[in-house]
């Protein structure tokens, strides 16, 4: 079974960035207790703070999408609608 790395890019509209951030973090700990989850970590760009990346790597991509659905992403997108400018996700496998 082959590792699935999540690079997650998040750009925040420039007045709602510690919102975001606030809802990012609230993430954190609850995603990391998930059965499959190998690491998830928070980046934010040091020269533009809307700017944030998770970097992710899971047991596999059945249970990432597990994750995907769970409630407490679903609450996020509900605490941060209208704040994010943009969203983007890669689905990566390492090669070496």
């Amino acid at each position: 079974m082959t590792t699935l790395t999540i690079v997650a890019n998040i750009k925040a509209n420039d007045d709602k960035i510690e919102l975001v951030k606030a809802e990012l973090l609230k993430l954190i700990e609850i995603t990391r207790a998930e059965e499959g989850c190998i690491n998830y970590d928070l980046h934010q760009d040091n020269d533009n703070p809307a700017h944030f990346t998770f970097y992710e790597n899971w047991v596999s991509r059945e249970l990432w999408q597990v994750h995907m659905g769970n409630q407490h992403l679903a609450d996020y997108m509900t605490a941060t609608e209208g704040s994010v400018a943009s969203f983007t996700v890669n689905e990566m496998t390492k090669i070496s």
